[in-house]
């Protein structure tokens, strides 16, 4: 049993006792899951090497190609399997900020070794569980080269799907476009059941995560699968990734960030100390969906890169930029919304842009005593610039670098700051990833907890940093408040993130919107087209473990006793999440287990514009009274109960983008 995935014990056999001699034939390596249902094969097979995935005997992944081009060689040809190194990991761990609480780690796994004729080698490690695979490489110091650094100028590391196979992708953006010249920022449209041929919207490829549906169809009609791509483990020492286009020979292969991207400043192509080893890259295989909303794996092969220093306590926040925009960004607005936090309950205010010009350093201080009088404390706006954007709301300049980001910070941990939001990044170039890496390390040496929006995604940040509360990294609630269009498209959304985005990371979507009307006075604009049990039901279907909660007094004057009562209970910290059932994009019915009660709450959402009925299928609550919000006949929660059967199953109806609580009494 190993705990530990890479050895410097194999580096020093690949530095020493490289062979001197390379067999001739192709050979082949397989890692199998502990129950044997996901086998993976990697292969030498013409001196390119690559590996297949199979799922219960089906062949869910073609052979793809794995290596990658360096400043000092091309390791993707020539390449001959030396040898293999297999061993067990197990893990057993606690998380605060993600869809579990704990985590039981076992896979099978292997560190496969690659040579050229020349001795230039790399070792690709494979990690096998019931329903993941992660795999990464690492390139030791080279015997005969002397090179103790490397630039990885291409990933060859490819995804090829079986015919058939439709996709839901996120389009990546192009740089330096959009609003003030900010993205990419992950922040476009999805699209559902596309084909794999489908070009992407601005032929830049995709943001990761990206789900694959082999319908059964594909496969003799056995089972339809779905797989989800990600990675993991991203830091300061590599740049983020994502897919790029479809080709009809090589699949989905990696790509690194555009060379524009960070207004043209810093590498596109990531460097490395050697040894060194690349991102986790993952694929979840599920037959049906529910591996994918449930799995672990962005945390389970990673590991904690420094202590906490403190308790981040889990929590709600209130935030009056959503609806009531620049202007509420005052002293007596945000009066208001503190006080409004204090009657339901809430931990948190977050104060937004501006804040700065508009309340000043010495009102902020005042705010601050008066929240903590209420029991509720701050999270202040930041600009993450820099010179890599054209946004100009401030503070701005100061979380770019290190000596005024510090002075910052000390400032908010003397008048009891709790946190900072850190919008509008630049890319995904390896320096935009050590700024993040940067910003969340000075502000855990401040007791700050950080969010981030305009950003990437997060790629394993809740177990490797302790003050990663959550991202934005998706086109989120300030849209639906922008325009009609979005707030059209608001139920196809909220049914696709628990199966992408929220899957492999912690979601600041920005709000539980609770205003009929997206204005102030909460009858002017365009209107919101969920009812008011789809807009609760988020609170359970999106998981952060510091929830925004985006009611206004406007929109608190309009709701009934249940509704308050819900969102005076909400929890945030999960030990448990389970998916009951769904479809990307249409539908969408989570199960979380609440960390402090040990109740059971489940949230439905249906996306679409007719009505839906299910039958579901809840063996937590089998038998069991539960209290019910679901669609009353003004879009208004109505508040019911009902008993589960013996079987555990519950018939329910939903209305077109709309929705249903169901929660332990």
């Amino acid at each position: 049993m190993r705990n530990t995935l890479f050895t410097t014990a194999l580096i020093a056999t690949l530095l020493f006792d490289m062979p001197s001699t390379l067999p001739g034939e192709a050979k082949d390596k397989t890692i199998a899951s502990p129950n044997n249902q996901l086998v993976v094969t990697l292969t030498d097979n013409d001196g390119r090497p690559s590996y297949a995935i199979k799922f219960d005997g089906i062949e869910v992944m073609r052979p793809s190609q794995l290596g990658f081009v360096t400043d000092f060689t091309d390791l993707t040809q020539g390449m001959t399997l030396t040898e293999s190194h297999d061993y067990t990991v197990e893990k057993h761990y606690d998380l605060t900020r993600t869809k579990k609480g704990h985590s039981d780690f076992k896979a099978n796994a292997a560190d496969v070794t690659f040579i050229n004729a020349k001795g230039l080698c790399f070792i690709v490690t494979l990690v096998v569980d019931n329903n993941n695979v992660a795999l990464r490489y690492t390139i030791p110091r080279q015997k005969g080269n002397g090179a103790g650094c490397a630039v990885i100028r291409r990933e060859a590391t490819s995804f090829r799907f079986p015919e058939g196979t439709t996709t839901f992708l996120c389009p990546q953006a192009t740089p330096m476009t959009g609003w003030e010249r900010t993205k990419p920022s992950y922040e476009e449209e999805y699209t559902a059941d596309a084909p794999m041929n489908a070009r992407s919207k601005y032929g830049a490829g995709y943001t990761f995560p990206c789900l694959f549906h082999e319908p059964s169809a594909g496969n003799g009609g056995k089972s339809d699968y779905w797989m989800l791509i990600s990675e993991t483990s991203v830091d300061g020492g590599y740049c983020a990734s994502r897919l790029g286009d479809y080709d009809s020979q090589s699949g989905y292969t990696i790509a690194y960030p555009l060379p524009g991207e960070n207004n043209g400043n810093g590498s596109a192509a990531p460097g490395i100390s050697l040894p060194g080893s690349t991102p986790w890259r993952t694929i979840t295989v599920g037959q049906g969906l529910a591996p994918i909303v449930e799995t672990t794996i962005p945390f389970d092969v990673v590991e904690p890169k420094y202590q906490a220093s403190g308790e981040y306590k889990p929590g709600r926040y209130t935030w009056s930029w959503l609806i009531w925009q620049d202007s509420s960004i005052n002293y007596a607005d945000q009066v208001q919304f503190i006080d409004l936090a204090a009657r339901y309950g809430y931990e948190y205010v977050l104060i937004d842009a501006n804040w700065d010009t508009n309340i000043g350093r010495e009102g902020i201080a005042r705010l601050a005593d008066y929240a903590k009088a209420k029991g509720v404390r701050l999270i202040l706006w930041y600009n993450s610039n820099g010179y890599w954007n054209d946004a100009p709301q401030t503070p701005r300049n100061i979380m770019s670098g290190t000596v005024r980001r510090k002075q910052e910070m000390a400032w908010m941990e003397r008048i009891g700051i709790a946190g900072i939001k850190v919008d509008f990044f630049g890319g995904d170039k390896q320096k935009t990833m050590q700024l993040y890496e940067n910003i969340l390390s000075d502000a855990n040496d401040y007791h700050l907890a950080v969010i981030f929006h305009g950003c990437t995604l997060p790629r394993g940040w809740e177990r490797m940093f302790p003050n990663y509360i959550a991202s934005e990294a998706a086109l989120a609630s300030e849209n639906v408040y922008f325009s009609d269009h979005h707030a059209r498209q608001e139920g196809f959304e909220m049914t696709m993130h628990p199966f992408c985005r929220n899957a492999v990371g912690s979601f600041d979507w920005g709000g539980i919107i609770l205003n009929r009307y997206l204005s102030r006075d909460n009858h002017s604009r365009h209107r919101r087209y969920t009812s008011n049990a789809f807009e609760l039901a988020t609170a359970i279907t999106n998981q952060t473990s510091i929830n925004c909660v985006a009611v206004t007094p406007e929109a608190d004057s309009t709701l009934n006793a249940a509704e308050r009562d819900f969102l005076k209970a909400l929890p945030t910290t999960w030990s448990d999440t389970r998916l009951i059932a769904g479809y990307p994009g249409r539908y969408a019915v989570i199960a979380r287990k609440d960390a402090a009660s040990g109740k059971w709450y489940v949230g439905g959402l249906n996306g679409m514009d007719k009505p839906l009925r299910l039958t579901l299928n809840l063996p937590m609550l089998a038998g069991q009274k539960v209290m019910l919000l679901t669609d009353g006949k003004q879009r208004e929660a109505v508040k019911g109960f009902a008993k589960i059967g013996k079987d555990g199953h519950l018939s329910v109806s939903l209305q077109s983008l709309g929705g249903i609580v169901i929660s332990s009494l």
